[in-house]
């Protein structure tokens, strides 16, 4: 086995040799394999003879030697000059001739040499935390919101302010989307969030009416099932409904929770806000950290996990519109080449950000502990529903528990540069 390598940035070519007695060797034991296996006609199973094996499958145990000598050399090569593979070898130039060496040439990415400088100079926005008066206010009328509560209107038709009580029937008018059928559901007239069509047709309708009319969504509409498509609504009015708050008093404050008056719900709405804000605050510097990390120490990096990176940050978009109720169907029609190249830039700064952050971690000697692993584990096992050894058998399985430990230890090497920039 003689390799060699040629350089340039992250890609790496290594050209193997094999010896002709290591293939000799494998296709022995191949034929073996193959005298008990095969059955051939005019021979009983597992006496045909070697010679009329190695004719009859030439190819099949051609392409056995390379499947199970080219990995092994090759990883043997990559090991002997100190290089770590981070993409599957690119395999040309072979040669697999009977008597004479196998040889083939292999080119793949490695991770590039990363000297990370400057860190320790990084210092982070820390803006005053304020939470005001009318923030509160807004947040306490938002649970009242939650807590109001509807009594039946009669004697006259639907007026704004009042909720209709409605079953609903849509169909799409260009044919593209799935049908609308909802009962039971309330609809503000005039409200904000109510499509202005609704509120037209609807007004002044009385209990028992039906109203029929055609309703265009705007595309950025947060329903994806909807968004950019007009339907086709039929309405019934099942009753009218008028809207009540909650009085501001301590009775509602008692509702709530562990709470005797109005004050102290305000008090603790205060703090949520304050909490909040200041979680976005920390985040949005942390950004900021990552972003001139990576600007002060620029490098190449392999395509192949860029490529990683762009599909995971797809899958991860793509699980965010389904949530949204998109079809499986729809998502099949997106143009993924242009999504791809959307997602690129933000996915190479990414795999810098990373890579950089194991480096200040292996500088400063931050670790992930068992303990940690551990509860992380319990936090999934809590999220799904399963048990604590169910999640970390499929993570084992899965290999995950690998990706979990680096990503761990990628934020607390993220916290340690927040606390140090100060």
């Amino acid at each position: 086995m003689s390799p060699t390598d040629t350089r340039e940035s992250t890609k790496r070519e290594i050209a193997v040799e094999i010896p002709a007695e290591q293939v000799a060797r494998e296709v022995e034991t191949l034929v073996q394999k193959y005298q008990k296996l095969a059955r051939l006609p005019g021979f009983r199973k597992g006496h045909v003879p070697a010679s009329v094996i190695r004719q009859r499958f030439a190819e099949e145990i051609k392409s056995d030697v390379v499947e199970a000598l080219v990995p092994r050399f090759f990883r043997q090569a990559a090991e002997q000059q100190g290089l770590v593979p981070v993409s599957q070898p690119r395999v040309t130039d072979l040669h697999v001739h009977e008597g004479e060496p196998l040889k083939f040439k292999a080119s793949f990415e490695i991770l590039p040499e990363i000297r990370v400088e400057g860190y320790q100079e990084l210092r982070a926005d820390r803006p005053g935390i304020v939470v005001t008066d009318e923030e509160v206010e807004q947040a306490f009328n938002q649970l009242r919101e939650q807590h109001a509560t509807f009594t039946a209107i009669e004697g006259r038709g639907l007026a704004d302010g009042d909720f209709a009580q409605v079953s609903l029937n849509g169909q799409p008018k260009e044919g593209e989307g799935q049908p609308v059928h909802m009962d039971d559901v309330l609809v503000e007239i005039a409200g904000k969030n109510t499509m202005p069509e609704f509120t037209q047709n609807l007004r002044g309708v009385a209990a028992g009416e039906e109203r029929t009319f055609d309703v265009r969504y705007p595309a950025d509409s947060s329903d994806q099932r909807l968004a950019g498509k007009s339907f086709a609504y039929t309405v019934k009015v099942q009753g009218l409904k008028q809207k009540t708050l909650p009085e501001r008093n301590d009775e509602f404050a008692k509702e709530l929770g562990e709470f005797a008056s109005i004050e102290e719900v305000q008090r603790k709405i205060r703090e949520n806000i304050e909490a909040e804000k200041r979680r976005t605050a920390e985040r949005e510097a942390k950004d900021k950290l990552v972003a001139e990390l990576v600007k002060r120490n620029d490098f190449d990096v392999p395509e192949a996990l860029v490529e990683h990176q762009i599909d995971v940050r797809l899958e991860r978009g793509l699980r965010a519109l389904a949530a949204q109720g998109m079809r499986a169907e729809d998502m099949k029609k997106m143009d993924l080449n242009r999504l791809r190249s959307g997602q690129r830039e933000q996915a190479v700064q990414e795999v810098k950000a990373s890579l950089l952050l194991e480096k200040i971690a292996e500088r400063e000697k931050i670790e992930v502990s068992d303990q940690e692993i551990e509860q992380e584990i319990q936090a999934l096992a809590r999220h799904t529903g399963q048990t604590s050894e169910a999640v970390r058998a499929r993570l084992t399985r899965d290999g995950a528990l690998d990706r979990i430990r680096n990503r761990i230890r990628n934020e607390k090497t993220l916290d340690f540069l927040y606390r140090q920039s100060a």
